[in-house]
């Protein structure tokens, strides 16, 4: 070819032809790109605005690296830069920020009570935490101790299922109502890392201020904090500074309180003051009131068939329902296509293909288990008899019966061992995990590992 517009050209052809590709979308989108060049491998195409270049990107970017590859016989990154005002410069790519469509409200003002969808699921949940955040109302029917009943109040379940929501409804009502207060909200892994700063730079003082004089404390994910001593020294004195001046404590974790591994047993006695709350998956109704309500917050046109199909594909997350409508409207605004069943179906399969966990396969299991006792997946396997190898040997033999149901003899043609220690190796781990505290908290963390990742 003799220049590359004339590539461009077949690019534009190819396209066209393409059936993932809506003769509105190709119009709208593809065909409005200019040819720039070609270098060093990678594709270099100029759009008008940077809402072109970034609405291109995010629909059709797999589309053009398959038309170049089929134009040139060679794969290309694919650039696309943004014209300035006089259309003779481009923007550098480096400059701009790539930004997925976002159809969603600004996120402060969508996490309220107002937008929240109760269900059986939730709504003791919803009750405590309503409570909580009008419990400086002035409010002759308001229970007199309802300020130590809920302290703290914990919120524990799966991720997805509106913890979150929750905590930043509680936040946004007391803002609203008293704004003398004063109200924090972070999480456990940020909470970490103010703390080691505060620690590297001296300055441990002003980290004190500003947790332990709060009205209302809401900590996200607090299991994070687990196992790490100095965090749960500093989070035990600020809890104990709050909880006895009367200040309100609002905490959420993946799983129940007496559940978290490695937490330190005077942070669970704290816990147990108050009232501890779970959130499970939404029942059908449930999922069907979220899939309409994000619908109309995005102004989408959902027939009750379209809802239906999300709703009872998508049963365990709510990020996923939301993220299904999220991902919808943007394909409606993109290819100019009203929302369909198959559109939905589409859409369906690639969220549950993006959120589906990693298989825990014999590999995974045995370098998880490796990891936790400093040895490698080789070693595990060999017939070293060493202290620290032999017991990380005992344990994978363990995790692969346990978390794979893997037979003995499997087991043993994975390990290359004789199947019929195998049995006695792992009621040697069973007995263990009975008496060894310690071992059972690291047992735990390898099997949450692999089924969390």
């Amino acid at each position: 070819m003799d220049s590359f517009n004339d590539v461009f050209q077949d690019v534009l052809k190819y396209c066209r032809n393409c059936k993932s590709v809506s003769e509105p979308g190709y119009n709208k989108w593809i065909r409005t790109l200019e040819p720039y060049k070609l270098e060093n491998n990678v594709a270099y195409l100029l759009a008008d605005s940077e809402f072109t270049r970034n609405t291109t990107l995010n629909a059709y970017e797999s589309v053009l690296r398959e038309a170049f590859l089929d134009a040139l016989g060679f794969e290309v990154d694919l650039k696309i830069l943004v014209k300035s005002k006089d259309n003779m410069v481009e923007k550098d790519e480096s400059e701009i920020e790539v930004k997925a469509a976002d159809f969603s409200e600004d996120a402060k003002n969508s996490l309220t009570f107002e937008n929240f969808i109760k269900g059986k699921s939730n709504d003791l949940a919803y009750a405590f935490c309503i409570a909580v955040a009008h419990k400086n109302d002035e409010n002759d029917e308001k229970p007199k101790d309802t300020n130590k009943i809920f302290n703290p109040l914990i919120i524990y379940g799966d991720s997805g299922l509106g913890k979150t929501h929750l905590m930043k409804a509680i936040e946004h009502e007391v803002k609203k109502n008293h704004p003398e207060l004063k109200v924090i909200y972070t999480t456990g892994e940020s909470f970490i890392n103010e703390l080691v700063k505060a620690i590297e730079f001296k300055n441990t003082i002003k980290f004190h201020d500003k947790y332990r004089n709060a009205d209302y404390l809401m900590v996200d994910d607090i299991q994070t904090i687990a196992g790490k001593e100095r965090m749960q020294e500093e989070f035990f004195h600020t809890f104990n500074d709050l909880y006895n001046a009367g200040k309100q404590i609002v905490l959420t974790s993946d799983i129940a309180p007496s559940k978290i591994s490695k937490l330190q047993d005077r942070i669970l006695t704290r816990f147990s003051l108050g009232v501890q709350v779970d959130v499970t998956p939404p029942d059908f109704e449930t999922r069907m009131a979220i899939v309409k309500k994000k619908a109309e917050v995005l102004d989408l046109q959902l027939s009750d068939n379209v809802a239906r199909i999300i709703a009872e594909k998508i049963k365990t997350n709510i990020r996923q329902l939301e993220g299904t409508v999220n991902k919808i409207k943007a394909l409606t605004v993109y290819t100019n296509e009203s929302p369909s069943i198959s559109m939905a179906q589409r859409v369906i399969k690639e969220i549950i293909i993006e959120n589906h966990p990693a298989e825990i396969t014999v590999d995974r299991i045995l370098q998880e288990v490796a990891a936790a006792f400093d040895v490698t997946a080789e070693d595990i396997k060999s017939s070293n008899r060493r202290a620290n190898i032999s017991l990380a040997r005992k344990i994978a033999i363990y995790v692969l019966k346990e978390v794979k149901g893997m037979t003995y003899i499997q087991i043993g043609k994975e390990l290359n061992k004789n199947h019929s220690t195998m049995t006695i190796h792992y009621q040697d781990v069973v007995d263990n995990l009975k008496e060894n505290k310690q071992l059972k908290e690291t047992v735990d963390d390898i099997i949450k590992n692999l089924k969390d990742n």
